[in-house]
């Protein structure tokens, strides 16, 4: 039995969620054979009981195919398929999926946000890299605790940095490279430019998907980041608060100008826990699912306040890492699930050769 033939076999298995082979989606992940014993390490998208159904469809096809073949082992993990475009490949020919992290406004906890999700992937076994897109504001550095300077490696003749890795996460931040009390001073073009080296000077390897935590608002660096490079898609982060939720509304449009899909919404601070049991919906209530339905895009979740998602960001550990088992690191433990599903279904349904189109 050769590994061609077995993935041969495996062609034949549709993900049922997916409603494509497990060979096409590149969720096979690992074949072991050891003599006439097969086992596998399979990605998913979906559910425990569909997964029981694929496990019986792969064993049937094997005694179809190879009666020979005994499968000791199928295992199934969380899978996350790959955004094939030809010039996403040409800038990061290692990276599966590129993810803007962003928000209308300031103040509305996204680098928080990014930070856990970025995380929280790593701890489910993605290969994962953060971008700290934020040129003015860096503050990927504090909630990740870094105090170093990235290595530079010669690739053919040319420098390139490498990012510096923590909690499984592979950074690059502005702020790894000036001082930690300097104000980037510079005009638009400048932090362009810097977003830029980013992109193509730094080693950044075999990654599932790579966040960028976009600074607030609608200018540059979303405009350079969206030009540069084909985004599998974009999350944004809003309070429920009318006031926040009207700058998320143009954020959701500027992206949909750019022909960068919305992979869904997140509602921070969405309210607070009192003792007793009650909430308090301190900047108002279901905002975030409001605009959900409004442009007919996920919900991905729903945050609550909580000192600790603060006390996580201000010593450098996102508290996913730091309190696993806090009601919200479970929630945003959640929310990562939820965004790969909308990862895989927008890589599903994407129409081939969709070249950004700017409109004016």
């Amino acid at each position: 039995m050769s590994e061609e033939k077995i993935l041969e076999i495996l062609s034949q298995i549709q993900d049922p969620f997916l409603k494509n082979d497990l060979v096409s989606l590149g969720f096979v992940k690992s074949i072991s054979l050891n003599g006439n014993k097969l086992s596998l390490e399979l990605g998913s998208a979906s559910d425990n009981d569909s997964n029981v159904k694929t496990d019986s469809a792969i064993r049937n096809a094997f005694k179809i195919n190879s009666p020979e073949t005994e499968i000791s082992g199928i295992t199934f993990t969380k899978g996350i398929t790959t955004h094939i475009n030809p010039k996403k490949t040409e800038i990061f020919p290692e990276v599966k999926n590129t993810i803007a992290i962003s928000s209308g406004k300031g103040g509305v906890g996204k680098s928080t946000i990014a930070a856990n999700l970025a995380a929280s992937f790593a701890q489910k076994g993605f290969k994962t890299g953060l971008i700290d897109a934020d040129i003015y504001g860096p503050s990927i550095p504090l909630m990740f605790g870094i105090n170093e300077k990235p290595k530079v490696r010669e690739v053919n003749g040319k420098s390139k940095l490498l990012p510096i890795e923590k909690y499984g996460v592979k950074i690059m931040s502005i702020g790894f490279l000036v001082d930690v009390n300097s104000a980037v001073v510079w005009r638009g073009p400048m932090a362009s430019s810097a977003l830029r080296q980013f992109i193509s000077d730094v080693i950044w390897g075999e990654l599932d998907v790579l966040f960028f935590d976009m600074p607030p608002g609608t200018g540059d660096i979303q405009l350079t980041l969206s030009q540069t490079v084909p985004l599998t898609g974009a999350v944004i982060v809003t309070t429920p608060q009318e006031i926040s939720l009207a700058d998320a509304r143009k954020g959701y449009h500027m992206f949909e100008k750019v022909n960068v899909p919305t992979l869904g919404i997140i509602e921070n601070m969405s309210y607070y826990q009192l003792p007793d049991g009650e909430r308090e919906y301190i900047f108002g209530k279901e905002g975030g699912r409001q605009m959900a339905l409004e442009f007919n895009t996920k919900l991905l979740g729903e945050i609550p306040i909580n000192t600790q998602i603060r006390t996580g960001g201000d010593e450098g550990k996102p508290v996913v890492i730091s309190n696993p088992g806090l009601t919200e690191s479970e929630i945003l433990s959640r929310i990562s699930d939820e965004l790969i599903n909308e990862i895989n279904i927008v890589n599903a349904n994407r129409k081939e050769n969709s070249d950004l189109v700017i409109e004016i």
